[in-house]
Formats: structure tokens, C-alpha cells, sequence
């Protein structure tokens, strides 16, 4: 099993100003110790409540996603950077997979090209965008997925979609991910999203509930570990059977999933960390990645390289 970091909020102490310098220190960290790989969120706002008090209002500090992962690129030498996921009506889609393209370039073939829907109806309208209804978010999607395969391959004749038309999608340098980054498909949708992984993604994502009371919806009473495995092996067992509908290899298709956990006295500790990644990791999931908390007092990474990392690294 690989081992993500998700980094989901910037208030720290001595915020604004030190951001620049603890992003560093935790992307440089996480690099050190044995992470796979980094993700931002594609939000210009915060959260908000319904994640609880993890990332904070709406008002509070947030990064634009390429930015920053295109920072931490020129910081770290090793790790995979991504963007978990990418609100797909934010950008013109070649535009898109033109910065991606540069980011991987630029990293030396570490960047994954994660992608979702959206959701947050209150940021799009916010800045200028209309929200699409839930059809046409899904449909612009499948374009973009479209879009991304075909300027991948290098093919530079014109592209004729429902939402753009690209008259000549020259896309060089070539990414040097081969043959593309990973295309990370975020959502457990199972008529939709799933089916959407089967025919065009490299990677899956589902986002866990958390056993963490300040995690909001996604803590409940009755959620456990065992619980979540059971919810994931679901969420797997459906792809596969999109994979055989389409004669897809659901092996090649690489199971990720999400979740809030912190290593603190007042918490976690290493030992049930362990056993969060035995239990999913015996359902199918073979890249966990972890929002943690508390990630910018550092000590947790090292905790999760020394202990968790190595011990976890043969599920």
C-alpha cells in the first residue's frame, strides 16, 4: 500500500505570512519520509462547516490548486503532486490539460490529473461561473476526460465536443508520465462517476468517513473502520463490474480512497493507523491518503514515516 497526503487547509500560526515556508517544510517532509504522493484541493474557498472544524469557514485562507502544486514541484524531488480534484468547469479544458502537461514536464513526470464534477455551487457563483445542473456537470466531464486522452495521444487534428470545439490542440512537450499522468477520477457515484473510471481512468478515488468527531458529516456515531472497508470493497466491486460491461482490466485501474485521521496524543496513535490501512487495504485499496490536522506541526509525518510507512508498504 502507497500512502498520500492531502493538505486541506493554510491557517496555521503565523499565517498568511509563513505559508510559502510551511508548505515547503510539510511538502519536503512528506517527500523525506516515504509519502507517494501531495494533493491540494481545487477550491477558491474554504469548505466550510459541513467538513467541520477541519478546514474552517468559507472565509478562511485557501490556495488555487495548479499554483501551488507547480510550488511544491520545484521543491521536492521524488513524491507525485496532484490535484484531488479538479472542478472541471473552472478552466478551459485544453488549457487544462496544458498545464498539466507543463507541471509534469517540470517535475519530472510526478503529477497525477485528478478530476471530479464539482459541487460547490456557492465558490462558482462567487466567482463569476453558472453552476451547471448535475447532468451537464457530468456530461462536461466525459468531454474533458475526451479532450485530455485526445491531446495526450498527440493528436492534433480538431476536436468537436458539445461544450468546445478545439481547432488545433497541439500540445507539445509531451508529458513525460507515460504514456500520460494518471487520469484520477474523484466520486463514488456508481451509475456516473464508476462508470466514467471504467472507460477513461487510470486511478479511482473515494472519500471515507473518519472516526474523527471535528471531521462533521463525515464523522458519525456509527461509523468504524470495518464499516468503511465494507463501503469501499462496494464502491470497488461496482467498478469491476463497469470494467467487464466495457471489457476493461480492472486491475489496471489503481483503487485510492480519502480520509481525515491524526496522529496526537488526544487521538491516534501509529498502531490504529496500521490497522486503517490493513483493513482497507484487504478490501482492495492500494493508495490511502491521509487529511491530516495537525500535518503542519511536522512531528505527524515523521511519526507516519518511521512507523506507519515502512510497516504498511507489503499490504
Amino acid at each position: 500500500m502507497k500512502i498520500g497526503l492531502h493538505i486541506g487547509k493554510f491557517d496555521w500560526i503565523g499565517s498568511p505570512k509563513n505559508i510559502g515556508i510551511k508548505l515547503a517544510e510539510i511538502a519536503q517532509k512528506a517527500d523525506e519520509v516515504g509519502f507517494s504522493s501531495i494533493w491540494v484541493m481545487d477550491h477558491v474557498f474554504q469548505l466550510g462547516t459541513r467538513f467541520g472544524t477541519i478546514h474552517g469557514p468559507e472565509t478562511a485562507a485557501m490556495l488555487e490548486g495548479y499554483s501551488t502544486i507547480a510550488y511544491l514541484a520545484a521543491l521536492t524531488k521524488r513524491i507525485k503532486l496532484g490535484v484531488q480534484v479538479t472542478c472541471n468547469f473552472f478552466r478551459n479544458p485544453a488549457l487544462l490539460i496544458k498545464i498539466i502537461t507543463t507541471i509534469d514536464v517540470l517535475s519530472g513526470g510526478r503529477t497525477y490529473f485528478g478530476i471530479g464534477a464539482g459541487w460547490f455551487e456557492r465558490e462558482a457563483i462567487g466567482y463569476g461561473y453558472n453552476f451547471p445542473t448535475i447532468k451537464e456537470r457530468f456530461e462536461r466531464l466525459e468531454e474533458i476526460l475526451q479532450i485530455a486522452k485526445h491531446m495526450w495521444s498527440g493528436n492534433i487534428n480538431a476536436f468537436e465536443g458539445k461544450f468546445v470545439t478545439l481547432k488545433e490542440p497541439i500540445n507539445v512537450p509531451k508529458p513525460l508520465s507515460n504514456p500520460n499522468p494518471p487520469i484520477l477520477i474523484g466520486g463514488g457515484g456508481e451509475k456516473k462517476t464508476l462508470r466514467l473510471v471504467a472507460k477513461y481512468g487510470d486511478a479511482c478515488n473515494i472519500v471515507l468517513g473518519t472516526t474523527l468527531s471535528e471531521a462533521g458529516t463525515l464523522s458519525r456515531e456509527d461509523i468504524t473502520w470495518d464499516h468503511q472497508a465494507e463501503r469501499l470493497m462496494h464502491k470497488y466491486n461496482v467498478l469491476k463490474q463497469h470494467c467487464d460491461n466495457i471489457g476493461r482490466v480492472y486491475e489496471e485501474i489503481e483503487k485510492t480512497a480519502t480520509t481525515y485521521v491524526k496522529l496526537a496524543p488526544d487521538a491516534m496513535d501509529s498502531s490504529e493507523i496500521i490497522q486503517i490501512c490493513k483493513k482497507l487495504a484487504d478490501v482492495g485499496c492500494q493508495h490511502l491518503i491521509f487529511n491530516m490536522p495537525n500535518v503542519d506541526d511536522i512531528k505527524p509525518l515523521e511519526i507516519m514515516g518511521r512507523e506507519v510507512i515502512k510497516e504498511v508498504k507489503d499490504f
